[in-house]
């Protein structure tokens, strides 16, 4: 290369859903028990893929969530269990 050329480096930067949307191969998904939930938010903080919203409560964008239990696994008071998925 000489010094003319420039180097052009790819960046990735993580977004929502930064693998893409699920489509129909996540086996099990996270389902939140308002009457449980003490709004504490660790769902939203620790999901690898941002698809939590934080909105008024905690609520799965199923679109692009992938099933993986973070979010169960960190929930203080198990309000959120991973339920098999159904077509």
């Amino acid at each position: 290369m000489g010094l003319s050329e420039e180097l052009v480096l790819p960046i990735s930067r993580p977004s929502k859903g930064a693998s893409g949307r699920t489509g129909v191969w996540r086996v099990f998904k996270p389902v939140i028990d308002l009457q449980k939930c003490v709004k504490c938010w660790q769902c939203w903080l620790l999901c690898p893929e941002e698809t939590i919203l934080a909105d008024d409560v905690p609520k799965v964008d199923y679109d692009y969530c992938k099933g993986c239990g973070v979010c169960a696994k960190v929930c203080p008071t198990k309000a959120i269990t991973m339920v098999e998925e159904r077509e």
